[in-house]
Formats: structure tokens, C-alpha cells, sequence
């Protein structure tokens, strides 16, 4: 009972880290944002901050593995069956989820973009293997049906990659119908 206390403990005070960082990161760039900002607007002391987090960039790091992972979250709860709407539903929460989420889109801004994609289409690329190989595609089709995957992971990444640095200048409806048109045009028509 005890070990479940303080892990509830741990994960309240991660989420609060975690929180204060978002919020910091409205005000200002990420990069300048220090362990000293972090604990005022969380309400810890130092000490509690370097329990969870060797530094910044390893507070960062974290934060990366939860969006990716809030996107993969995304990715469970969609599965289209020849429905344009669903799709656009889809996409459009994805695009939400970037405009609203002020790591993600200052991420995506920033020096660090390189690595997180990197390290995003690795773990899609993962993802994506998992699901190809518990699918019924037979296998002549799987070379084939991987690529298209990964061309429509990678198109969608660049095009919020795009959307961000433009500062979302372009409506976010507009966007969700770019990613729905390249998914049904690209993917959906070889789909099992």
C-alpha cells in the first residue's frame, strides 16, 4: 500500500513538472527556461526536481516520449473503414492536439524539430510494424504497404512541421483536409 502512495506521489509531482513547463513555455522559449522557473511555478524545491529529472534536457526528453505517446494514443483511436469523416475527424483532432499542445509546436519550431522527428518516425515506424504484422495483408503486399505508411507518417509530420512555423496561419480545418485528402488519395485505396 505504501509503494502505491509514493508512486501516486512521484507521478503528481512529475505531472506538476511537466505542467509547469507547458506553461512556461507559452511565455517563452523552451530553451530558456531553467530549473529555477520550473519549481517556483510548480510549487516544489529543488531537490524534488532533480528526484525526477537529471536536468532540463532529460525533463525534456520525457516530455517528447508523453507527446509522442499522446499521439500514439491518437493513433489507437482511429480505425478507418472507407470513411472520409473519420479520417478528417482524425486529423483534425491531431491538429488540435499540435496547436494546443505549446511544446509540441514550439518543438516543431525549434533546432531540437531534427531529433524529435527523427525519433518520432522511429517509433512510428515500430508502431506501424506492429500493426502491418497482426494484419491480414498478405505478405507480397506488406514491402509495399510499409512504405506508404511511412510516406503518409512522414507527410504528416512535415505538413504540421509547415503549419507550426507558419504560426498556424493556415485554419486548422484546412490543414485536416490537406492530411484527409493525401491519406484517402495515397494509403486508404490499398488498404486490406
Amino acid at each position: 500500500m505504501n509503494i502505491i502512495i509514493q508512486d501516486e506521489r512521484y507521478n503528481v509531482v512529475s505531472e506538476a513538472i511537466i505542467d509547469a513547463f507547458f506553461m512556461l513555455s507559452k511565455e517563452k522559449d523552451f530553451e530558456k527556461i531553467t530549473v529555477s522557473d520550473i519549481i517556483k511555478r510548480a510549487g516544489i524545491v529543488r531537490s524534488t526536481f532533480y528526484n525526477h529529472y537529471e536536468n532540463i534536457p532529460a525533463l525534456i526528453e520525457d516530455i517528447e516520449d508523453k507527446t509522442i505517446n499522446d499521439i500514439f494514443s491518437i493513433l489507437d483511436t482511429f480505425h478507418p473503414k472507407n470513411n472520409v469523416d473519420m479520417c478528417r475527424s482524425y486529423y483534425l483532432i491531431l491538429c488540435e492536439y499540435t496547436k494546443d499542445n505549446p511544446f509540441l509546436a514550439e518543438l516543431l519550431r525549434s533546432p531540437r524539430a531534427s531529433k524529435f522527428l527523427e525519433k518520432t518516425i522511429s517509433m512510428f515506424h515500430t508502431y506501424v510494424n506492429g500493426i502491418i504484422n497482426t494484419s491480414n495483408i498478405p505478405k507480397e503486399k506488406l514491402d509495399k504497404y510499409s512504405y506508404m505508411i511511412a510516406c503518409t507518417i512522414g507527410g504528416t509530420i512535415g505538413v504540421l512541421h509547415k503549419w507550426t512555423t507558419d504560426n498556424f496561419s493556415t485554419p486548422t480545418d484546412v490543414i485536416a483536409d490537406i492530411l484527409t485528402q493525401t491519406f484517402m488519395t495515397v494509403l486508404f485505396p490499398f488498404m486490406p
